[in-house]
């Protein structure tokens, strides 16, 4: 178990006591989780199905052919066509769908008469409507807010490892290596970021899978994002190591690497914390702005910067897009600014801290 020094404990119990940041920071969490579990409620495979007495789980599973049901196709079965069909039989098999039975790369287009952009439908199971391509919107809301977030804790953390790495040895060591590392910090924040990912973007090969094109993309705005962080460590650190703790384990053998991460970082971590949120937010808002732009994910992978580019040409044929999207983008970003202001206040180092 992870015991907490009672400090940390107290510092929590303050955020706890905070209850706009706390419930926004639950909130969040349990929309992250439901977005983690997404195909459980929001897939075009069935949840569970009962053929001629037996049970099949496809949503996790394997990809199910129709003739394994009964059908006279070898492709992928559609159980939304399955669970009418067996409902029209009355033999006893049955198939339970998820709440939205679509998925955010399928392309609906049971009405023929369809053209693209078919309005919220409670009866057809698409409830904020379809996209110019048939596209469920709120499947790809669904998977678009998983990938932003996972995508931004990602960026979260690579960025502070960058950071720092980088800015606990230049205020622990100081002298020449700080002289030299903030010249060299200085240089690589004027290159500018916005020009950089699209150039890079642009090149990137569009014979790579999806998992590599994003994986480069996360790569790439990191490569250009973590000097801001690097001068609050490096201010933090060489502040903290003029304490009288520094002195003592220097005098007990420790070396720079056990003073910097067992004793320095601890007391700089409400530099850390306090930041947190706001870069998850910063990363939220910069890879919905590339998607916008069309420098961002790869199509056609579900985010809300593609569904934003949507709305914004086609506002009046398609009001419930920029709707639906802009909301979910201001809920997401505001529930976010809650949970950093409460945590800024709960770890506020002229509130707590360690010396008297």
């Amino acid at each position: 178990m992870i015991k907490l020094n009672p400090l940390t404990q107290k510092k929590l119990r303050r955020f706890r006591s905070i209850k706009r940041g706390y419930w926004s920071f639950v909130i969040l969490l349990l929309l992250y989780v439901f977005s983690l579990a997404g195909e459980l409620f929001v897939n075009k495979r069935a949840l569970l199905v009962s053929y001629q007495g037996t049970l099949y789980f496809p949503t996790y599973g394997e990809q199910m052919s129709g003739k394994e049901f009964g059908l006279d196709y070898d492709y992928e079965v559609d159980y939304r066509s399955l669970q009418k069909k067996f409902q029209r039989e009355k033999l006893g098999d049955w198939v339970i769908m998820p709440i939205v039975p679509f998925d955010p790369y399928e392309m609906d287009y049971a009405n023929e008469e369809s053209t693209g952009f078919s309005p919220p439908s409670w009866k057809a199971g698409h409830f904020c409507g379809t996209d110019k391509t048939e596209r469920d919107v709120f499947a790809r809301l669904l998977y678009g807010f998983r990938i932003a977030m996972t995508f931004s804790l990602g960026y979260l953390f690579l960025t502070y490892l960058i950071a720092i790495v980088a800015g606990s040895v230049m205020g622990y060591f100081g002298g020449k290596t700080d002289m030299v590392g903030l010249r060299l910090v200085e240089i690589w924040a004027n290159v500018p970021f916005l020009y950089m990912v699209i150039i890079l973007v642009s090149v990137m090969p569009g014979w790579w899978g999806v998992g590599w094109q994003v994986s480069s993309l996360l790569f790439i705005m990191v490569l250009f994002s973590w000097t801001g962080m690097t001068y609050y460590i490096r201010a933090a650190v060489y502040k903290e190591k003029a304490r009288d703790y520094v002195s003592a384990a220097k005098v007990i053998g420790a070396g720079p690497s056990r003073v910097i991460f067992r004793h320095l970082l601890p007391n700089v971590i409400s530099t850390l914390v306090t930041f947190a949120p706001f870069t998850i937010a910063a990363a939220i808002s910069s890879i919905t702005a590339l998607d916008f732009l069309g420098y961002g994910l790869p199509p056609p992978t579900p985010s809300w910067g593609e569904l934003l580019k949507q709305a914004v040409g086609n506002l009046k044929t398609a009001p419930w897009i920029v709707i639906s999207t802009v909301s979910a983008l201001v809920l997401t970003l505001t529930l976010v600014t809650f949970v950093g202001e409460a945590v800024r206040e709960a770890f506020d180092p002229k509130k707590f801290s360690t010396y008297e």
